[in-house]
């Protein structure tokens, strides 16, 4: 059976066994109604997924691979904070009346810094520093800035991805590994979708730096469960599981901006139906 299932099921039942609520204190999100948005959370989530074993898709539901892979080729590859470069309606509600998110994701990916090798954007120092500099402990991007903050009309809740290089013994290539930091994550919603498209970002700039997949580690500080997800989520662990998925990659592509969604699939995935309209606090 599917690893990324047993993950999510053992998270979601912790959370809903052991976690705690946040009905009555002081929230900012709201649902549709104007009724507050609460959750129950635990702190300090961390799973761990070895990319190069499985691809972590859940087949409880289906994850949409290129509509998850755009967006994060709109944050990394784009650099866009502006929903018309977006193939989803995902960031509608948090766009203005030009499509602008604010200085937000991918507007702080493109923003350019001066380093000892020069000027560059957070996402060409690393594919520099991957290629020239594999064993550097300083390859990380980071996009929660806080003078830009008030820029933002969502402040980023995935907001870091650290990597670091190993070697396996009596391999000649290099291994790929990663830690994406989130403040929040929204397990229902977008749980998955963040494991997939972060995933899939590892497997881009391995094959671009010509090293192996690694291990992909999902630090969240705040994971939790809407109110009105609850029943969803205990439908959703209940369903039968299905072995993981084969991801393929566009073996033609070696450079991180030639990437289209076209580039990625999931082969041989079982997945259960649909859960219907996920309602999203805002």
């Amino acid at each position: 059976m599917s690893y990324a299932d047993q993950v999510f099921v053992s998270m979601c039942k912790d959370i809903l066994e052991n976690g705690t609520s946040t009905e009555g204190e002081k929230v900012r999100p709201k649902w549709e109604d104007g009724t507050y948005a609460y959750t129950i959370k635990k702190f300090g989530v961390v799973n761990r997924y070895d990319l190069s074993k499985e691809f972590p898709a859940l087949t409880l539901r289906r994850t949409a691979i290129k509509s998850c892979t755009d967006e994060m080729l709109w944050i990394w590859q784009k650099k866009s904070n502006n929903i018309h470069d977006l193939g989803s309606h995902i960031w509608d509600s948090w766009a203005d009346e030009d499509g602008s998110i604010g200085k937000a994701y991918g507007y702080q990916m493109g923003v350019k810094h001066i380093y000892p090798e020069g000027e560059m954007d957070q996402v060409d120092r690393v594919i520099y520093d991957l290629k020239q500099n594999p064993y550097s402990r300083r390859i990380l991007t980071n996009i929660y800035v806080h003078k830009d903050l008030h820029e933002m009309n969502l402040y980023p809740c995935a907001y870091s991805m650290t990597f670091n290089v190993t070697k396996k013994p009596g391999d000649d290539k290099l291994v790929l590994n990663a830690i994406l930091n989130q403040r929040s994550n929204d397990v229902l919603a977008a749980n998955s979708w963040n494991v997939c498209q972060y995933a899939v970002l590892v497997h881009m700039l391995a094959q671009v730096c010509d090293m192996q997949v690694g291990e992909l580690v999902h630090v969240i500080a705040d994971a939790h469960i809407y109110d009105r997800h609850v029943p969803m989520i205990k439908e959703l662990i209940s369903r039968p599981q299905y072995p993981a998925p084969k991801f393929w990659l566009n073996p033609d592509k070696h450079d991180f901006y030639d990437f289209t969604p076209d580039d990625v699939k999931l082969l041989d995935y079982q997945y259960g139906p649909a859960l219907g309209k996920i309602p999203v606090a805002v």
